[in-house]
């Protein structure tokens, strides 16, 4: 018995979830679906430009599994381009990453998901809405240069 997968991990959700051909009934089309973790796949490789092994890190998947993730999707995208099928975006095994803050002021820890345009330095904290936050996930700069490490008093 194979056991079950564990969830890949992925950035952005996507906004758009449905693409079919202009001017026929989506109901005279075949579907095909594409799962989420798939289009992240995609995303990372294609969009981003990054190297499969980053790729495989990000979705926190080994390089062989994060290329037949890929090779799925490429082939899923391909058949409804050209066969002319609607293009759906749904389901699969994953877990919506998301970047945990800390803030400095009342120490109250908060999460954001990956996706929401704002850069660490625009961060306000939602209890206090004090812009003294610290990243704190591993994604994180921790103590470094940039606004949103500093300790209070450095400079």
């Amino acid at each position: 018995m194979a056991r079950p997968p564990k969830p890949r991990r992925v950035e952005l959700m996507p906004e758009v979830t449905l693409f079919k051909p202009a001017g026929i009934p989506i109901r005279e089309l075949e579907e095909v679906v594409l799962t989420v973790e798939e289009l992240e796949a995609l995303r990372l490789k294609d969009l981003e430009g990054l190297e499969q092994e980053e790729c495989a890190t990000r979705m926190n998947v080994s390089r062989p599994t994060f290329q037949r993730v890929l090779t799925a999707s490429r082939y899923k995208v391909a058949d409804a381009l050209v066969g002319g099928k609607v293009l759906r975006v749904e389901g699969g095994h994953y877990r919506l990453a998301k970047r945990q803050f800390r803030c400095r002021t009342c120490e109250s820890e908060f999460e954001l998901p990956f996706g929401t345009g704002q850069r660490g330095i625009e961060i306000q904290c939602p209890r206090c809405h004090n812009q003294a936050v610290q990243r704190i996930d591993q994604g994180g700069h921790g103590s470094g240069r940039q606004p949103w490490g500093r300790r209070q008093g450095e400079d």
